[in-house]
């Protein structure tokens, strides 16, 4: 045994403890400390399962958003030289760097009804700000880095001899693609949905602006817990809480899950 082992794990365990499995398991002691009757009354509300499928069926939908344009962009950056080629890789980050309030004020600002594009939407029909369809842009924004920094790796540690093997061989473009480059592909790229989706089901600030959070319609599950806090319905706001923190626990699980695959995947690639 490494020496200090025990006293190093026994403090990192303590750390983690006090910072994360505590307050977690508080949350799911202080729903259960209710009753069941209590907590389904609350987590099934007819208000709470609205934000239930807006949350995930907007987080869904920009995740798979995110997947596909999460990958072209990565894409370019790493097959292709254009000018401003490094800047477009920075703004990338641009969502981890940005506080979630200020792209809130920015996303609600550009798609209002006198913003810079909800000015040419609204004449259209289409009604970006305080709708659904504004949490959905919402969630895109602060999703696409996971996507793209999740694939770029991947895809700059792919050998061009691969491809150049398919041609010589007669296989054209989208065939190549298909069968061989989207099997080596493929868990990088499940692993950035699952991360992008994890984020946005708890995505608060920057849709909270842009949602309008019209109750039933354009409110989400993040809000309504503060929502019920504020309230002083503890009951509600645990339960809904220990709801979300349920959906993360098996998300996790899942990333952890695809990102062994990956490292196996990736290894025997190597072997080979």
């Amino acid at each position: 045994m490494l020496p200090g082992f025990r006293s190093t794990l026994g403090i990192t365990l303590l750390y983690l403890s006090l910072v994360a499995l505590i307050p977690l398991a508080a949350v799911f002691l202080k729903s259960a400390g209710h009753g069941w009757d209590a907590f389904w009354t609350a987590a099934t509300a007819p208000r709470v399962m609205a934000s239930y499928r807006l949350t995930f069926g907007a987080s869904f939908a920009a995740a798979a958003i995110n997947l596909a344009f999460g990958f072209i962009l990565a894409w370019c950056l790493v097959r292709y030289e254009f000018p401003g080629r490094k800047l477009v890789d920075a703004l990338v980050d641009l969502p981890f760097a940005m506080p979630t309030a200020v792209a809130g004020i920015a996303l609600t600002a550009l798609y209002a009804r006198d913003g810079w594009v909800g000015r040419w939407l609204e004449p259209l029909g289409v009604k970006v700000a305080f709708t659904p369809l504004g949490v959905l842009v919402a969630l895109v924004f602060i999703g696409l880095p996971f996507v793209v920094r999740t694939v770029q790796p991947v895809l700059e540690n792919l050998e061009t001899e691969l491809e150049e093997a398919a041609a010589s061989l007669g296989a054209d473009r989208w065939s190549t693609f298909r069968r061989v480059l989207l099997p080596m592909l493929l868990p990088a790229l499940l692993t950035g949905f699952a991360l992008a989706f994890a984020r946005a089901i708890g995505e608060y600030g920057s849709v909270i602006f842009i949602a309008g959070n019209i109750p039933l319609v354009s409110e989400i599950t993040p809000l309504l817990i503060v929502a019920k806090l504020e309230q002083y319905d503890y009951v509600g706001a645990t339960a809904i809480a220990a709801v979300l923190l349920a959906c993360s626990f098996v998300l996790l699980f899942a990333i952890n899950g695809l990102q062994a695959w990956s490292a196996r995947h990736n290894g025997l690639e190597g072997g080979l």
